[in-house]
C-alpha cells in the first residue's frame, strides 16, 4: 500500500464519472481505471472489493512487472444524482464525498449539526454563498470520516473542519488530528466536491478527472496541494494511464 507512481509523491486520483443522459458510471470501473492509472498498471487486473467497515477496496490480481506482488489500494466513493465520484490513494486511507449545491436552510442546519464555531464562521459569510459553504463543511466531514474509516459516527458532525476560504494548501489539516487533510478541488458547475487522506506525511497531489460519456472524452485539472498549481487536460476515457499534463499560464 505504499507503492507510488513517483518516488516520494503522494497522490490521490479522483474519478468524477457520469453521462449525457443523466446516469452515474458503474463505479467498479471507474475504481478500476483509476487504479490503473495510479499505479501504471493494465485496469483488467484490479478487483474491487469491500473493506472490513463497508468502505470499497482495489487490489490488483497479479504482480507488477517490478515483482512487487499485489496491491492493495485505498478507495472511496461517493454517489449524488446522476454522477458518482471515486477516489484511490496509494499512500494511506483516502475519502471521497459529492454534493449538488441546492437551496437549504444553511445556518439553521449548521446551528443543529456543526461545530458552534463553525455555525458562527458560515453565519459571517455572504448569504449569496451560504449553501455552498454549509455543502463544503458537510463533504469534508463526510470525506473525512470516510478516510478514518468511522463515518459520522462518534460526533463526526462536530468534528471541526478547516474554513474553506481563503490562499493555501489545497488540502488543510484538520484541526486536532494534524495527519489528515481535507480540500474542495474544482469540480464541475454546481458539484461541491471534498478529498480527504489520513496518515498525510507530506505534500499530497489531487488529480481529477471528468469523464463526460457522450463523446467519450475526459476533462480534469490537476491541482498540487503545496503550491495551488492547476493544469488542464483531456483524454480518452480507454486510456489505461492519465495523459501528459499541459501546465497553463
Amino acid at each position: 500500500m505504499s507503492q507510488l507512481p513517483v518516488p516520494g509523491r503522494d497522490t490521490v486520483y479522483v474519478w468524477v464519472g457520469g453521462d449525457a443522459g443523466g446516469r452515474p458510471a458503474p463505479a467498479g470501473r471507474l475504481l478500476r481505471r483509476a487504479a490503473a492509472a495510479l499505479l501504471g498498471r493494465p485496469e483488467a487486473e484490479f478487483v474491487v472489493g469491500r473493506r472490513p467497515d463497508g468502505g470499497p477496496s482495489v487490489r490488483s490480481s497479479s504482480a507488477g512487472d517490478g515483482g512487487s506482488g499485489p496491491v492493495e489500494v485505498p478507495a472511496s466513493v461517493s454517489r449524488t444524482d446522476g454522477v458518482v465520484v471515486v477516489a484511490v490513494r496509494a499512500g494511506g486511507p483516502v475519502g471521497v464525498d459529492a454534493e449538488w449545491c441546492r437551496p437549504l436552510p444553511a445556518l439553521g442546519l449548521a446551528g443543529r449539526w456543526y461545530d458552534p464555531a463553525e455555525a458562527a464562521w458560515l453565519a459571517g459569510r455572504l448569504p449569496c454563498g451560504r449553501e455552498r459553504d454549509f455543502l463544503r463543511l458537510w463533504t469534508a466531514k463526510e470525506a473525512v470520516g470516510k478516510a478514518l474509516g468511522t463515518g459520522l459516527r462518534d460526533g463526526g458532525l462536530r468534528r471541526r473542519m478547516p474554513a474553506p476560504d481563503g490562499a493555501g494548501p489545497l488540502l488543510r489539516p484538520v484541526p486536532g488530528i494534524p495527519t489528515v487533510r481535507v480540500g474542495h478541488p474544482c469540480a464541475g458547475t454546481g458539484l461541491v466536491l471534498a478529498v480527504a487522506a489520513a496518515g498525510v506525511q507530506g505534500p499530497v497531489e489531487v488529480v481529477v478527472e471528468e469523464t463526460v460519456g457522450r463523446d467519450g472524452q475526459v476533462v480534469g485539472a490537476v491541482q498540487r496541494a503545496g503550491h495551488g498549481v492547476a493544469a488542464v487536460r483531456s483524454a480518452s476515457v480507454d486510456r489505461t494511464s492519465l495523459p501528459v499534463v499541459v501546465r497553463g499560464s
